[in-house]
């Protein structure tokens, strides 16, 4: 578990631009570990963890988009029923609300990443390690 910089990013909701931009992260050699996409008419917001953040940012603004970087929490847990639910009672019970999260596992992988938007990811990690 640890906080990690997140980053948004505003892009057009047109076909080609996801595409563009993760070209232009693996020719940065910038790997992606996390990555949701929420669409409106015109735009996408792309909320990604990746492996140099202020690079990333460096190359989204050159193409002219709009990127808003926040701490969330990155968990390595393990890929089983009712994790998520231990997880977010932990947080609850110390009120604690989740403001989002998202999260992915192979169906045969015994390991999954969770990522959690909480207002204070430190305190978060306080209650979580508990």
């Amino acid at each position: 578990m640890e906080i990690v910089q997140q980053l948004a990013i505003f892009l057009d909701n047109r076909p080609g631009a996801l595409s563009r931009l993760c070209l232009a992260l693996a020719e940065a050699k910038i790997n992606i570990y996390a990555l949701s996409t929420s669409d409106t008419i015109d735009h996408t917001v792309l909320r990604m963890v990746v492996s140099e953040p202020r690079r990333t940012i460096d190359i989204v603004e050159e193409r002219g988009a709009l990127v808003v970087d926040d701490e969330v929490l990155m968990l390595d847990m393990g890929n089983k029923p009712g994790g998520l639910a231990e997880i977010a009672a932990r947080l609850s019970k110390a009120k604690m609300n989740i403001e989002y999260c998202y999260a992915s596992a192979a169906p045969k992988s015994r390991k999954g990443l969770l990522i959690l938007r909480v207002a204070d990811p430190h305190k978060a990690i306080k209650i979580l390690s508990d």
